[in-house]
């Protein structure tokens, strides 16, 4: 079970940026337009992150075993027509599709881990695997992109999920348990709260993702942030008020764990999700003149070291610790590590100016990120597991986006071409403080218990006891 879960994160990680390194070859063999070739890493981001919260909730309401399977069918089914795409239009259709299946996929793998290891040391050890997959996912994307497309083909970038899909699949089918048996009829689905957030999440992402290609001189990223507002703040207010089965269940919130770690979850993705990758990248290429493959190269480092100290060190550390004091010493340690950061400069080189820093990140990294989602996960309740799921890892994803436009209104406030990576990196530090007091405030182990789910009256004609 363990290990189809994350066969499944992987891919789903993976794909977020294994096709950025090809990019300028798709544009080349399918004949884009300029600057239309970024809609085939983008397509796939936005649908990802708009639909995280309601593919969470569809595990709840129609299980987690044939969710998890549903979502796999149709990722490596993308995957196929990504992969055979003769057009443009097809291939940014095929890697939307990727980005639904991907958004069904990583809740689920979420809850059935959790739902399935309940005890602590068991369920530690998982997340830790986990979590070390997704970052190993995460960092190979440009360097297996580069390799693929250089000795292959691009396409084998999203052909390379069908075998790996199908024998995740086959295994699911066979020891996956068939989770929440919980069901409810389609009718039940909030179907406007669900439009709400995917409007909400994806027009955030796609201001960032505009301003990152036009610059923020265009009112076009400030007017998406602002419909992405807009529409986060009215599912709220739906949810709250009009909702009758509301897609997230805000009574959640009444605990802390699931409130303050969600908000310290948004807190980090504002600092590792999109902005550490992303002015790195930009300071290996531009700065250090490295090419895609040697930036992929050079992020190796980062994910290695924090595999290695994450497998051994966070269950040790979380046997004797509880889970806000590694949260709160990994955001202080990781903190030190983007000033440490901040002094780089073009001469530093990779040894002295990206290394050190490398392996201070990792050491935090070991500290916070399995403590942060056992602390939130720990505090939901069975059947709202796919819920709470969505939610951090929506929280994720917009910190991310938030994260960086933050960051680069700071960095570069007038779209000047040379960004002041000094800035950038202090800025994250600042973020790292504010995270580190709010990690004092989450509750200690047991001592902030999973909230009741509400009982929900029988409907009328219902034979069910």
């Amino acid at each position: 079970m363990l290990v189809v879960v994350c066969v499944a994160q992987f891919i789903v990680v993976l794909d977020l940026s294994v096709v950025n390194v090809a990019l300028p070859t798709i544009a080349s063999d399918l004949d884009f337009r300029a600057g239309d070739v970024s809609w085939v890493a983008n397509g796939y981001a936005l649908t990802f992150g708009g639909l995280l919260v309601l593919g969470g909730r569809l595990a709840d309401l129609y299980g987690h075993k044939p969710v998890f399977t549903a979502g796999l069918v149709l990722f490596a089914a993308a995957s196929l027509v990504g992969g055979l795409a003769p057009t443009p239009v097809m291939l940014v259709g095929a890697r939307a599709l990727q980005g639904v299946g991907a958004a069904v996929l990583a809740p689920a793998t979420l809850t059935i881990l959790t739902t399935t290891f309940t005890e602590r040391q068991q369920r530690t050890a998982a997340l830790v695997v986990y979590g070390a997959v997704g970052s190993v996912g995460g960092a190979a994307g440009n360097v297996l992109g580069g390799l693929i497309t250089e000795s292959l083909s691009w396409r084998w970038i999203l052909l390379i999920n069908i075998p790996i899909g199908a024998a995740a699949g086959l295994i699911a089918v066979r020891v996956l348990a068939s989770g929440n048996q919980h069901r409810v009829c389609c009718g039940r689905l909030d179907v406007p709260g669900a439009a709400l957030s995917t409007l909400g999440v994806a027009a955030l992402t796609w201001g960032v993702t505009r301003a990152e290609v036009s610059s923020w001189s265009q009112p076009g990223s400030y007017l998406s942030l602002a419909t992405g507002v807009v529409a986060v703040v009215a599912f709220v207010l739906y949810e709250t008020r009009c909702a009758a089965a509301p897609l997230i269940p805000f009574r959640l919130f009444r605990s802390r764990s699931v409130a303050l770690g969600n908000l310290v979850v948004l807190l980090a993705g504002a600092c590792f999700q999109i902005p550490m990758w992303y002015f790195l990248s930009f300071y290996f290429q531009d700065v250090l003149h490295y090419t895609a493959l040697q930036t992929g190269l050079a992020f190796l480092p980062h994910t290695l070291l924090g595999i290695g100290l994450g497998l051994r060190l966070t269950p040790i550390l979380m046997r004797r610790f509880n889970a806000r004091t590694l949260v709160a010493a990994g955001s202080l340690i990781d903190l030190v590590a983007f000033v440490w950061q901040s002094r780089i400069t073009p001469d530093s080189g990779y040894v002295p100016g990206i290394l050190g820093p490398a392996i201070l990140l990792s050491i935090g990294g070991a500290f916070f990120f399995t403590p942060i989602t056992s602390v939130v996960m720990s505090a939901a309740p069975h059947d709202d597991t796919g819920a709470i799921s969505g939610v951090m890892n929506t929280a994720k994803q917009v910190g991310g986006a938030l994260g960086l436009a933050l960051i680069l209104v700071l960095a570069n406030p007038h779209g000047a071409e040379l960004t002041d990576y000094r800035t950038a990196f202090l800025a994250i530090a600042a973020l790292l403080a504010v995270t580190a007091v709010l990690a004092f405030a989450l509750p200690r182990d047991k001592e902030d218990l999973p909230v009741e789910p509400r009982p929900e009256r029988p409907e009328l004609g219902s034979h069910e006891p």
